[in-house]
């Protein structure tokens, strides 16, 4: 058999999550029929990252073994046939049968989009989280700066989450405008259930006014979920990108700093 890996794009707005579920419209499903519908038979997906119902993804990088040869621009054609409109194959690249989506992953890279404007928007409805009021993206990054590090982001996980260890190293957060869309990229080697969502609340609030940058400390040593923000809607967050190890000359991901592609 051949390991083959996959770089994945969706728009998480009609599905129930990654995972697959009973009952459900997921995205592991959706794949996993056009990878059978190649492969003349069912095979078993892994994710490098699980996503929540109505979070998007541009980065997204799955892992299956092959039981058929065949050339990687066959299995990159052949899934793309059979996939519908919001979910989108960019690449498939043979890898080593120890590299692993979820295991070999170095880090990742969440961008959480927001759209800072006096009115809604009709297009960006399931894209951007409206947010009205006018943010300080300097005490935003203030703030921000304070989360970077080794931490126990226990008042940034939700109450479900079934880590075992709520210790997690955050490498960099970045805050961004282009006009009305403001942007937070979020890296870390790994995180938390809902935890970017529960970061981009928090810093929303004192974007706000309603809250200074110290407030952020303040959450962060409480490890208390009930003494942070509200957790933050799911239609602004993408996986924007997981990092591999060069070894396995994966495609390039995006990164950082592009402001007008959430992807």
């Amino acid at each position: 058999m051949q390991r083959i890996a996959l770089g994945v794009e969706y728009d998480g707005s009609a599905f129930s999550g990654w995972q697959e579920q009973r009952g459900q419209r997921t995205v592991a499903a959706e794949l996993g029929r056009a990878v059978a519908e190649v492969a003349d038979r069912p095979l078993y997906l892994v994710c490098g990252g699980r996503t929540d119902a109505g979070v998007h993804a541009g980065g997204q990088v799955v892992h299956f073994d092959a039981p058929v040869p065949r050339r990687a621009r066959g299995w990159l054609l052949g899934i793309n046939s059979n996939l519908p409109d919001d979910v989108s194959v960019r690449w498939a690249h043979p890898v080593p049968d120890w590299f692993h989506a979820r295991f070999s992953a170095l880090g990742r890279i969440y961008r959480y989009c927001i759209l800072n404007r006096d009115t809604r928007s009709a297009l960006q409805v399931r894209r951007a989280t409206w947010v009205r009021r006018p943010l300080d993206l300097a005490a935003m990054q203030a703030a921000a700066d304070r989360l970077v590090g080794e931490h126990d982001f226990s008042a940034f996980r939700a109450s479900g989450c079934q880590s075992r260890s709520p210790v997690r190293r955050v490498d960099r957060i970045e805050i961004g405008r282009d006009g009305d869309q403001v942007w937070i990229d979020v890296g870390a080697n790994a995180f938390l259930h809902h935890m970017v969502r529960n970061l981009a609340g928090l810093l929303i609030e004192i974007g706000s006014g309603d809250a200074a940058p110290t407030w952020a400390t303040e959450v962060l040593e409480s490890r208390d979920r009930r003494r942070g923000a509200m957790t933050a809607p799911p239609e602004g967050l993408y996986l924007r990108a997981i990092r591999y190890p060069a070894a396995f000359r994966l495609p390039a991901p995006s990164t950082w700093g592009r402001p007008a592609d959430p992807l």
